[in-house]
């Protein structure tokens, strides 16, 4: 196991993390132990942070103990690694509109006690801003399927964010406009994301994800 970041291994070329609560998968995953620890395996095509990574990400600023937003969390695929990551000292708020999805996530949440689960609208921030406000996120992480991504996105890191910490945010460019060339999507919401931004990194997500474009972000 070597790690590449902050509580991520590579072994045989795949991406693993410590498993925060052993002897339990999430999604179907691979288990495998080494020195007593045991990981799992992360599967690029299940989440787009485990692609971007695959795909060359050159920094990430998640650590133990780090306090995330996460908008549009499902079923916590991703966010179950990212648990895995930032271990018992973190805390993820995860926000998402789908009654299904959130009562999978709880399920989740019984063993892993730093994911947070709230049914809410991203669009209306204003809806969950008490609670929030009491964790102080550092990152916002976004993964959502709608038409107005970035400004759902600058909308959450206006109320949430302080200058200079990182947003994470998986781009959709069908969810946007199924009729315009994707690279005309992309250039169109890079502008608004840099009303709130700075863009330190992009990466396109093929083949794991098609018209797909992974940014991290620095909140100006």
């Amino acid at each position: 196991m070597r790690e590449i970041f902050p509580g991520i291994y590579k072994w045989r070329n795949k991406l693993w993390t410590k498993n925060l609560v052993p002897g339990q998968q999430v999604y179907g995953e691979r288990l495998a132990t080494f020195n007593d620890i045991e990981y799992r395996e992360w599967n690029p095509f299940r989440s787009k942070l485990a692609a971007a990574i695959v795909k060359k990400l050159k920094h990430l600023p998640l650590r133990a103990g780090s306090r995330v937003l996460y908008l549009g969390i499902a079923e916590g695929t991703t966010a179950s690694h990212i648990s895995d990551i930032i271990g018992k000292e973190g805390v993820i708020f995860g926000v998402d509109i789908s009654e299904k999805c959130l009562a999978k996530l709880l399920q989740i949440c019984e063993a892993r006690k730093n994911i947070i689960p709230v049914l809410a609208d991203a669009n209306k921030p204003e809806s969950y801003e008490a609670y929030v406000k009491e964790i102080k996120p550092q990152i916002l992480y976004q993964d959502v399927s709608q038409k107005n991504q970035a400004e759902i996105f600058n909308k959450n890191a206006r109320l949430f964010l302080k200058k200079g910490a990182y947003g994470l945010l998986a781009l959709k460019a069908p969810s946007i406009s199924s009729t315009k060339k994707p690279s005309r999507v992309f250039r169109k919401e890079e502008k608004k994301l840099l009303e709130e931004f700075e863009i330190i990194e992009k990466i396109p997500l093929s083949p794991f994800e098609k018209k797909h474009r992974f940014y991290l972000l620095r909140k100006r």
